[in-house]
């Protein structure tokens, strides 16, 4: 897509207000114990085609602040060994509702930290899965987080030898003073050594994270830790908008949240980050990646096939997600379902014989018609009317007509344009997406005026 034109900063400063990110629809906070057990299981039961393995390691040795997954601090190595057993007994009681003999697709280890696990223990995890889920496809996509401070030589032998082929490396910025007010010392030799190790052994798809909108980040620092990313080479670049929610993490206390950027500031990194790259080679993606031409992330967008979810965006839609671990959430064709987010509650249901869930929704048809809407335009900065309308048998103007009228004025505005046929965002409007977005969300009535549900879009 082409780069956006240069953007008055303060009037789109104003349209700073919390707003979903949009790894799902309905979001998490509509997940809730309406969606029972028994309804999960009946769900797991009912789904059939392809698989994508979501794996949760939720363990690190110390905080970054700025971090908002969740995660488990520890430095007791039997806390990591003991978590092990309890995901192989997991997976044990997946297999009973879930048909083994489906073609996994996708794998992916997150966290916390994956690699706080030594290359022993990595192995035997994925050994494990492997051998309660045989199925895999011979173009799967396997992948893994990690954390360059905790990278070395065995464990990438494992990954290289179970077939992993994309590693996401944690980098958020290379700026000493944002590292050390973010709590995460990472000098770019140790990110850099990290990178090659992985090239080494044959990774072709390196991605970096980035953050932006971080304590004492400035355009000029910000500049500087992308000449140094792009230095790197990455095959793609996320670059997140920091979500500052301070009343669900306590570690964000810790900031000044008066040396946290302006929106003002916010929108001139991100312009600054959409020009530089793309005139490094890379394209833009969704709201929030970068991707080489050749990467089949930009071959997805030309077919109308990208997708996203809460590993972010993927080729790899129409697979039933399966979560396993502390706070795992998996994503069938109608309902989304959530682990416990409890240690203690995690390992008192699979003690009982039971999967560790706590929560989650069941998708209405209208969910279904509002999430097919939501995610193309998130996805691909478009809605092909005519489609939705063919799919859902509904008339796309009579349906949304409050919809359409809310997004008036982003068209007033010349970021987007409205026919018959087709809702397309301009280049200027991505950076606005998740508020496009919203007037799609049904549930979004529910939080008008609350300033504690969502982190601020820009």
């Amino acid at each position: 897509m082409s780069t956006p034109a240069k953007i008055d900063l303060e009037k789109f400063s104003r349209y700073s207000r919390p707003g979903p990110r949009y790894t799902s629809y309905p979001t998490a906070l509509e997940f809730s114990e309406a969606f029972g057990y028994e309804n999960y299981i009946e769900a797991l039961e009912s789904e059939e085609g392809p698989l994508s393995i979501y794996v949760h390691l939720p363990f690190c040795r110390s905080a970054c602040y700025f971090c908002g997954c969740n995660v488990v601090f520890t430095s007791k190595e039997e806390k990591l060994s003991e978590y092990i057993g309890y995901l192989k007994r997991e997976i044990d009681l997946l297999a009973e509702h879930v048909d083994t003999g489906r073609e996994v697709i996708q794998f992916h280890f997150g966290g916390g930290t994956p690699t706080y696990y030594k290359a022993f223990e990595l192995d035997e995890i994925v050994s494990y899965i492997k051998e309660k889920f045989p199925n895999w496809s011979e173009e799967a996509e396997v992948s893994v987080e990690i954390d360059p401070r905790f990278f070395n030589e065995d464990q990438m032998k494992v990954f290289a030898r179970h077939g992993f082929n994309r590693i996401s490396f944690g980098v958020q910025d290379f700026d000493p003073k944002v590292q050390e007010e973010i709590h995460r010392h990472q000098p770019y030799e140790l990110t850099k050594a990290a990178v090659d190790l992985a090239r080494r052994y044959g990774i072709e798809s390196i991605n970096t994270d980035l953050i932006y909108g971080l304590p004492y980040q400035t355009l000029e620092s910000f500049k500087e830790t992308l000449r140094l990313a792009r230095s790197l080479d990455p095959d793609r670049l996320a670059v997140f908008n920091y979500a500052h929610v301070p009343w669900l993490k306590k570690t964000m206390r810790k900031f000044d949240e008066t040396t946290i950027p302006s929106p003002e500031v916010k929108l001139a990194i991100l312009q600054y980050t959409i020009d530089y790259l793309t005139s490094e080679g890379y394209e833009m993606i969704g709201m929030d990646h970068f991707a080489k031409p050749e990467d089949e992330l930009f071959g997805a967008i030309a077919k109308g096939e990208l997708h996203r979810n809460f590993q972010g965006y993927t080729t790899k839609g129409g697979a039933n997600l399966i979560g396993i671990g502390l706070t795992s959430i998996g994503e069938g064709k109608r309902y989304y379902a959530q682990n416990t987010k409890k240690m203690s509650e995690y390992e008192a249901a699979i003690d009982a014989g039971r999967l560790p869930y706590d929560r989650g929704v069941q998708l209405s048809d209208d969910d279904l018609l509002r999430k097919s809407v939501i995610m193309e335009l998130m996805a691909n900065f478009s809605v092909d009317i005519p489609r939705v309308e063919k799919e859902f048998g509904i008339d796309f103007a009579d349906y949304f007509a409050d919809a359409l009228e809310a997004l008036r004025e982003f068209e007033e505005a010349g970021l987007l344009t409205i026919t018959p046929d087709r809702i397309a965002v301009e280049p200027t409007g991505t950076l606005l997406i998740r508020n496009i977005a919203m007037p799609f969300d049904a549930y979004m009535k529910k939080y008008e005026g609350s300033k504690k549900s969502f982190s601020k879009t820009v």
